[in-house]
């Protein structure tokens, strides 16, 4: 699986290295196995931002730009990394940015696996939450969740983050916070502590992250699918 979100990555336009960032000794192994980078941390960290800055702090240069792509990604979309880069063409303001893609399902809306978020009108985050946001006012919980889809107010968030390497040691460097805890997502962290974030929209597919092992016999199975078929 790491193997997958490796390749995937580097495979995205303006990726120059990849490396995985483990405190796992099998993971090393794994890795350098494939010919792989591999940063080793501690196996202290609470969230994956978090061991990214260790890695970063010692091998990236302060003008870098860092992007996170969790482990459990292995049919993460080369253009969404692409697309979380490309928000720093805005300008220096744009310290921290992430991707999102139109929920379409109100049963994604409705599940706590999907993290869901809202943005202001410059696209920049207000909140993530693993709760159906926005809550659209006149019904109960699943037809305000329906609304919201019909709407084009759902958004679903993709689980990588791009930074600028000193953002992301700051970030690593703040004590974790309430609402992080609170929703088990360490972007809140960024929000909670007033560090801006970019949202940028991505109009393709989310993949499939493994968080059960149904998730892992369904990402198996699109393997094997784009295997047979070439892609």
């Amino acid at each position: 699986m790491v193997q997958h979100v490796y390749e995937r990555a580097g495979r995205a336009r303006g990726v120059d290295r990849v490396m995985v960032a483990t405190e796992d000794e099998r993971i090393r192994e794994a890795v350098e196995g494939f010919g792989g980078e591999v940063a080793m941390t501690s196996p202290a960290h609470r969230s994956g931002s978090d061991r990214l800055a260790e890695a970063a702090r010692t091998r990236c240069a302060g003008g870098d730009i860092v992007v996170g792509v969790q482990g459990d990604e292995p049919l993460i979309a080369p253009a969404a990394v692409e697309a979380a880069i490309a928000a720093f063409a805005l300008g220096q303001a744009v310290q921290a940015s992430t991707v999102c893609t139109p929920l379409r399902s109100v049963e994604d809306m409705l599940s706590p696996h999907v993290v869901k978020v809202v943005v202001d009108a410059g696209g920049r985050a207000l909140y993530f939450s693993r709760s159906p946001i926005p809550h659209v006012r006149g019904g109960d919980q699943a037809g305000a969740a329906a609304e919201s889809v019909r709407r084009g107010l759902a958004r679903r968030h993709l689980g990588l983050y791009a930074w600028r390497v000193p953002a992301l040691l700051r970030f690593a460097a703040l004590p974790p916070s309430p609402l992080e805890e609170a929703e088990g997502l360490e972007q809140l962290r960024a929000l909670e502590h007033g560090m801006e974030m970019q949202v940028v929209m991505f109009d393709g597919e989310p993949g499939v992250a493994v968080d059960t092992p149904e998730d892992l016999e369904r990402v198996r199975g699109l393997v094997e699918q784009a295997r047979v078929s070439g892609e």
